[in-house]
Order: C-alpha cells, then structure tokens, then sequence
C-alpha cells in the first residue's frame, strides 16, 4: 500500500464511529461442533429441534452467558446474527419436498431463527425486545450496532447477541459466491467452509459500563490498517457470512480479563475497529474470577 492509500484508508477508518458510547461486557461463550476445533462438544439435545446444529449451539452459547451473569429477563434483550440461517433445515425441507415426501412441520418451525430465541424466552424468562439480523457484513459491527441502539431504551439494561455459522452443501457455497459478488465481497474459498455438518456459536452478554463490566468496548476513533490486522490490532479476515469476527472478540475479552490493559479490534479492512479496555477500577482477582467462568 503507498502512502497516498495508506493515508486515505486511515482517513476512511476515522470517520467510522458505530457505537455512539462505550458497552461494557458482562460474559462471553463460544460453542462449536464437528469442526476439528479442540473446544468442539457434543451437540447439546434441545426438545423440538432436530437435525440441524444451529439452535442447540445457538441455545448452549447463550446458556453459558445468562448462566454466568443471571439477570433480569425483562429487561434484557436478544440480537441474533446468521448470514443463511439455519440452512441445514432448510435444505432437508427442500430435499424432502422435491422428493414428494410428506411435509414436516417441525422443519418449516425450527428453519426460522426466531424459534430458537423464543425456546430461549421460554427458558430464561426473558421478555424483551428480540431480533434477528441477517448480514453479509462483519457481525460484529452489527450486533455492537444493533446493542447500543437497544440500550438507548431505559427499560434495557442487558443485550445478549448471538452468531451462528453452520456448514453447509455445495448449494449454500453457490449461496455465499453469489451473495460476495453482488456486495462486492472477495468469493469465499472453498478450503474456508466449514464440514457439511459442523456449526459454531458465539454470545456476548453486552450492558452498560460500570460496575460488573470489566471490561468495556468502544469504537476506535481511528486506526492503521494496511490491509491486514491494522497496528496494534487483532483480528482474523474470513469469508462472507463467517462469524469469525465474533470468536476474535471473544478471545480479546479474555485475554483481557487474564492481562489488563487495552486492544484494538480490527476485523477487517473495511469494518470498523473497536477497541476493547479493562475498566480502570477492577483488580486483578475480580478478573481472574471472570476468567475463570468465561471458560466453564
């Protein structure tokens, strides 16, 4: 990159401020299966939702957040992320139909992200606001996004966002190329895709800075990016419609909770950055006790 480019990219980079104030994050989780990953666990079995991972780790990932920070189920609010859905399902509907067989109506519920996160309001009690948000774009912009604008309503204290990938076929590979193309994205590589049946999950339990939120983040004013992770910043560039982006924020938080200090998140040249800090007024063994519970 010249220092003409350089120069432009960082000025480009400066004026994209997402959050209109810090966030503070309370817990975050990460559930995988069949990915070769050596965090992958078995998929949790979750009553009325069959063959598909998608809502079982959606629900396991968002488990482990509540569960660790329980709170108020009024007064939290849900944002979940998929580029496709739950495709798995969609593409057993579609096989079975074109095959004459008889519909399933369990398919047709459980192919819509919606029903995982009302099993999830029946569990936890949670009863406001939720969402789901289909994006071809770094999911972490827009769910940070999506939380700071909830939290701007006084009767919401929590927002607990969501991502979820799954595997899939050669149809939702042709899905994603032709999405990438139409947006402008880079076309996926095949080595990138997942295994036909593997999926992952990532929650991030998101409030308001202060007390209880060691560690808070806020948009980067400005940052270096040449085209990789930027100075100072981390981050994995990955296909269209990955939620990787999501795994590397999770991983900032607790290396965060482990060392102190401040890091800037850089999820790709063209998103914005973040920049995640331990709060100033949390000690050592506070965090330590964070740690811990974010790996259970």
């Amino acid at each position: 990159m010249t220092p003409t480019e350089n120069t432009t990219t960082t000025a480009e980079n400066t004026r994209k401020t997402v959050l209109r104030s810090s966030l503070g994050i309370l817990s975050t989780a990460t559930a995988t299966h069949g990915t070769g990953r050596d965090a992958d666990i078995p998929l949790p079995r979750l009553p009325g939702f069959v063959e598909s991972a998608f809502s079982p780790l959606a629900y396991e990932a968002a488990r482990l957040c509540l569960a660790e920070r329980p709170g108020d189920g009024s007064r939290t609010a849900v944002a979940l992320a998929s580029t496709a859905g739950d495709t798995t399902t969609a593409d057993l509907a579609s096989r079975r139909m074109v095959s004459g067989r008889v519909h399933n109506p369990l398919l047709f519920m459980q192919a819509t992200p919606n029903s995982v996160l009302g099993y999830l309001s029946r569990e936890f009690g949670i009863t406001g606001q939720m969402f789901s948000l289909s994006t071809l774009d770094d999911p972490v912009t827009e769910l940070l996004s999506m939380a700071d604008l909830l939290l701007e309503d006084p009767e919401v204290d929590r927002v607990l966002v969501l991502g979820v990938e799954l595997g899939g076929s050669e149809r939702l590979t042709a899905m994603y190329e032709e999405l990438a193309d139409s947006h402008g994205h880079p076309a996926p590589a095949p080595t990138s895709a997942l295994p036909a049946d593997a999926g992952l999950a990532a929650a991030v339990l998101l409030g308001r800075p202060g007390t209880g939120t060691p560690v808070s983040v806020r948009s980067a004013e400005a940052y270096e990016s040449d085209g990789d992770t930027g100075a100072g910043g981390t981050g994995t560039h990955s296909r269209p419609g990955s939620i990787q982006s999501l795994f590397d924020l999770v991983g900032l938080h607790r290396r965060l909770l482990r060392e102190g200090g401040s890091h800037v998140l850089v999820t790709d040249p063209r998103a914005p950055a973040f920049t995640l800090t331990v709060t100033a007024d949390t000690d050592t063994d506070a965090r330590n006790e964070t740690e811990t519970h974010a790996h259970q």
